[in-house]
């Protein structure tokens, strides 16, 4: 068994199709073909069940994909350790990030570690916080920026930065005269209030739902979206209440702005950059880390 047949077995299940896979792969259909049939001989079993349209994984193939997974996983992170040692400037870092507060965090984050590290590349994957933890967990990304609590036990991380959490309402609500209220709105105030929150999948639903329980009631949730933009802007239109990392609050010069107001338990949440626990992390990993704490220490 050799790793570039791990490799190219990887690729097909991640493609369902033999041509796309080569493509990717940059070789030829038929010695793809070649060395899957080869693999298989060896192991004695089907990896992949074939028809005319699709390449789906047999039993066996979906517990050599599990296995083939740590496997390579485990590679990148020797290859990674061995290149730290030998001090080579050059390196790769995958992110994870949860799409909105990456869009407003990442930024100022990426120029400056680019500025300080010109040769390490680094690749971006966005998620929702739920699938950000199981590529986590599973050595698709390095690190990921995620907020707590994890779901993922495998997980640990190092806190980044605490963020405040506002209410967002519509500009003729009746709280919005608060908005510079010395101590803010207190939670219990909006039990009778129609909720927009995330979908479910997405970390900051829970955080919403939970602040809201633990002031003694359940949100009445009346629309939900995949996009706190959308969120926002659906509060901006009068259809409901909603709670807002500050982060995220939107310009003054954007269109449909709700009133932010502050809460007076001043709940926040942690943001963190998660990692596998006992992932070799590297130098340009803890230099990611690094830059990511002084960018927004500063911001």
């Amino acid at each position: 068994m050799e790793l570039r047949q791990l490799q190219y077995t990887l690729q097909i299940a991640e493609e369902r199709n033999f041509s796309r896979a080569a493509d990717k792969l940059h070789i030829a259909q038929p010695s793809l073909s070649q060395q899957l049939s080869k693999l298989e001989q060896e192991l004695g079993v089907k990896l992949f069940q074939r028809n005319t349209s699709t390449v789906e994984l047999t039993h066996a193939g979906a517990s050599f994909i599990e296995h083939a997974r740590k496997i390579m996983d485990a590679v990148e992170q020797l290859r990674q350790e061995m290149d730290d040692i030998s001090q080579l400037r050059a390196g790769r870092v995958v992110i994870g990030s949860m799409p909105i507060t990456g869009s407003h965090l990442l930024p100022y984050v990426l120029p400056a570690f680019k500025a300080a590290y010109p040769d390490i590349q680094i690749t971006l994957l966005e998620d929702t916080s739920l699938n950000l933890e199981k590529l986590t967990a599973g050595g698709g990304t390095d690190l990921s920026l995620l907020s707590l609590p994890l779901q993922e036990p495998t997980l640990t991380y190092e806190p980044i930065g605490e963020e405040i959490i506002d209410l967002a309402v519509p500009p003729d609500h009746r709280l919005a005269a608060l908005e510079d209220k010395p101590g803010g709105v207190s939670l219990e105030e909006l039990k009778d209030e129609p909720f927009i929150v995330l979908k479910k999948g997405q970390g900051f639903r829970k955080l919403t739902i939970d602040l809201c329980k633990s002031a003694g009631f359940e949100p009445n949730v009346v629309f939900e979206s995949n996009n706190i933009e959308t969120v926002q802007s659906l509060v901006a239109a009068g259809m409901g209440i909603t709670l807002v990392p500050r982060f995220i609050a939107r310009a003054k010069r954007s269109e449909l702005i709700p009133v932010y107001v502050p809460l007076a338990s001043s709940p926040s949440r942690t943001l963190v950059i998660a990692y596998r626990k006992g992932r070799y992390l590297s130098k340009a990993a803890e230099a990611f880390i690094d830059t990511f704490k002084a960018t927004l220490a500063e911001r």
